[in-house]
């Protein structure tokens, strides 16, 4: 099995440190974000990349996918056009250090984008990022995340909509609750998603919204083993990446045990 980790709330002030804390700790791969790789701050990021991918050679490691801070709830043509040109650098530099999955996100809520209107907006800019994604061979897992794409049904109609085994989801086992929606619920909608899931965060935890509280794969409330389950029967051969937001922070103590449980529960 392919166990990975997302560069957040880990150990490791520098890229480096991280890198050197995963490949210690057990992890095969690691989730990178593009300022990682160099796209802000970095005057030539293809340069940039091509370190992270000698910095990952070097310790064993892989890029799982990387994480585009996108923003596909606009509509106004010159904005897609800054989000697609955008987005066409950070599959050069996910090439470049290994990985054809990139993890994007639905994108923000803004009073000149109707919610009724979300949808389209992303699903239009998902469309016109098939135009270098298909030459390419990228993926775009879109995130259940924030207030957007954690609505399902909504996410559901995107992916089928845009209809491309290029285009599918980045499966947050927690997100869904954190949302609001009940255990039952998440416990529906796992199904419906599995057939599309292109990527992984593995994570635990309790509640939702302000009452939402992290935890260690298995200590919460998700059931977990159920979403494996279901993930295993579509056969959903790529990473199963860990991502932890409880207490136990320091030295990694709250990963570790995450991938414990992967190791014990998926692998």
């Amino acid at each position: 099995m392919k166990f990975g980790v997302i560069h957040y709330n880990a150990p490791g002030e520098t890229l480096a440190e991280f890198l050197d804390w995963a490949a210690a700790t057990g992890f095969q791969y690691v989730e990178l974000t593009c300022d990682d790789l160099g796209l802000e701050g970095s005057q030539n990021p293809h340069a940039e990349a091509e370190k992270v991918r000698d910095m990952l050679e070097q310790r064993g490691l892989k890029a799982s996918a990387v994480a585009a801070h996108n923003d596909f709830v606009v509509l106004e043509a010159d904005e897609v056009a800054q989000q697609m040109e955008r987005l066409e650098v950070i599959c050069e530099l996910a090439q470049i250090a290994g990985t054809d999955v990139l993890r994007t996100e639905g994108g923000a809520p803004k009073d000149e984008v109707p919610e009724d209107r979300w949808a389209e907006a992303i699903t239009n800019c998902c469309r016109q990022a098939l135009e270098f994604i298909e030459p390419m061979a990228m993926k775009l897992a879109i995130d259940n995340h924030g207030v957007v794409s954690n609505d399902i049904p909504l996410l559901l109609e995107v992916i089928e909509s845009v209809n491309s085994p290029l285009v599918g989801s980045n499966l947050d086992t927690m997100n869904v609750r954190w949302y609001g929606w009940s255990v039952a619920e998440c416990d529906e909608f796992y199904p419906q998603l599995a057939p599309h899931v292109l990527h992984t965060h593995m994570k635990d935890g309790t509640g939702n919204r302000e009452d939402y509280q992290g935890a260690a794969l298995g200590d919460g409330e998700i059931h977990l083993d159920y979403a494996v389950e279901l993930l295993k029967e579509v056969g959903y051969d790529g990473v199963w990446c860990a991502e932890y937001e409880g207490p136990e922070v320091a030295e990694g103590v709250g990963y570790r045990k995450c991938l414990e449980w992967m190791q014990q529960h998926i692998g």
